[in-house]
C-alpha cells in the first residue's frame, strides 16, 4: 500500500546480487493456517451484473487494454492495485484520484498529493485507454471508478493471484483534493494502533489489515520509505533490531543515509518479489519484511496470528484477499448525481 513501483532492472541489480547470494531459501519461509477472514459485502447498490443490459461487454473491453498493458509495461500491475487502495481508501472507491490538477487552481487534485507522485504514470495511462474504448462502445455509461476496479482485479489475476467477480454499479465522484490524502492513507512507518485505527475509520477490520498487506507480494519501494529502519529506527541512531542482518547488510549496500540514487528500489517480498503468493507472511516471520509498517503485523499479538496462518496457505491467503478486495471496493461508493456523475473522460469533472 506504501509505494510499490516497478523500476528498471538497473536500479535493482545491486540489492539482487547481494540478497539472493546470501539467501538461503526455505521451506519453513513460505510454509505456515488462516482464520476465517470473510468479508463485509459490498453496498447492496453493488451488482456484478450491472452493466449486464448497458455494456455487456465491458468485462472484456478492459480485459483487452488491461492485459496489453500487462506485456508492454510490467510497472501498470503493481502500480494499478496501489491505484486503487489509494482511491477508495481517499473519498471512497470513486476515481477521484484520476482526476487532474486544474491549471491555476490553489488547490491540487489527489493524483498530485505527495503521497500519490510516485505511483507509475502506467497505471493512469491504463484506466485513461480502458475508459476510451469502452466509450466508444457504450457511451455514458460505465463509471471510471468501475473500470479502475476491474482493471485492479484483472492486474492481481495476471501477476498470479487470485480471479473473483467485480461487483459494480459505483458513480463517480466529483470531489479531489490532495489536502485529504495523507491522513487517508497507511504509511511505512505508520505503528499497528495506527493502521488499525484508519482501517476501522474505512469500515475494515484487523483481518482486513493483515490481508490486504498482502498486496505487498508484489512492488518494490525506494530507499526514502525505509531509509530510517536502516540507520535511525526510532531515533536511536541504530538499525531496527527487528530486521534480518542479511536484508540489513543487502538494503545498507543499495540506500545511504544521505544521497544516493533516488530511483534505487528494493522489492517488497524478498523471496518471490514477481509473484502474488504468500510468501510475504513468511517473509515477516523471518524479520525479511522491508517496511516498518509490514514487519510490525508480525509482531503485535492483534496480528501476528493471522500472519502466520496466512503465511502457511496460499489457497486461503487468496481466498480471504479476494473477500477483502470486494469489501475494501465498496468503501464510501457514490450513488446519485448529489454526489456523483459518470465521467466521459477520467481526468476532469463532466460539464
Amino acid at each position: 500500500m506504501s509505494s510499490p513501483t516497478f523500476s528498471s532492472p538497473a536500479t535493482i541489480f545491486m540489492f539482487f546480487c547481494f540478497f539472493f547470494i546470501n539467501l538461503p531459501f526455505s521451506n519453513s519461509l513460505l510454509k505456515s493456517p488462516l482464520i476465517n477472514a470473510s468479508a463485509r459485502r459490498a453496498p447492496r447498490q453493488l451488482s456484478v451484473n450491472y452493466y449486464a443490459k448497458s455494456c455487456p461487454q465491458v468485462e472484456s473491453l478492459v480485459g483487452s487494454v488491461t492485459s496489453n498493458m500487462f506485456k508492454e509495461a510490467p510497472a501498470s500491475g503493481p502500480a494499478t492495485i496501489r491505484l486503487f487502495f489509494h482511491d477508495c481508501f481517499v473519498e471512497g472507491c470513486d476515481g477521484s484520484i484520476l482526476i487532474s490538477s486544474k491549471a491555476g487552481s490553489k488547490e491540487l487534485a489527489e493524483k498530485d498529493a505527495e503521497d500519490n507522485k510516485d505511483i507509475a504514470k502506467e497505471a493512469f495511462e491504463g484506466i485513461n485507454k480502458a475508459k476510451a474504448i469502452v466509450e466508444s462502445k457504450c457511451p455514458g455509461v460505465v463509471s471510471c471508478a468501475d473500470i479502475l476496479a476491474i482493471a485492479t482485479r484483472n492486474f492481481v489475476h495476471l501477476v498470479g493471484g487470485p480471479y473473483y467477480e467485480v461487483k459494480k454499479g459505483r458513480w463517480d465522484g466529483k470531489l479531489s483534493k490532495a489536502s485529504r490524502v495523507h491522513q487517508n492513507l497507511p504509511q511505512s512507518n505508520s505503528t499497528v494502533d495506527q493502521l488499525l485505527k484508519l482501517f476501522s475509520s474505512k469500515g475494515l477490520t484487523s483481518e482486513d489489515l493483515v490481508v490486504l498487506s498482502g498486496a505487498h507480494t508484489i512492488g518494490f519501494a525506494h530507499c526514502k520509505q525505509f531509509v530510517n529502519r536502516i540507520y535511525n529506527y526510532k531515533g536511536t541512531k541504530k538499525p531496527d533490531p527487528y530486521m534480518d542482518p542479511r536484508l540489513f547488510k543487502a538494503l545498507k549496500m543499495s540506500c545511504p543515509q544521505f544521497g544516493g540514487n533516488v530511483d534505487i528500489v528494493a522489492p517488497f517480498d524478498v523471496t518471490t518479489p514477481f509473484s502474488f503468493d504468500n510468501a510475504y507472511y513468511g517473509n515477516l516471520e523471518a524479520k525479511l519484511g522491508l517496511l516498518a509498517s509490514d514487519q510490525a503485523l508480525s509482531l503485535d499479538p492483534r496480528t501476528k496470528p493471522l500472519v502466520q496462518e496466512l503465511a502457511k496457505d496460499k489457497h486461503k491467503f487468496f481466498q480471504a484477499f479476494a473477500d477483502a478486495m470486494e469489501k475494501m471496493g465498496g468503501i464510501g461508493v457514490k450513488r446519485g448525481r448529489k454526489h456523483g456523475e459518470f465521467r466521459k473522460d477520467c481526468t476532469m469533472h463532466h460539464m
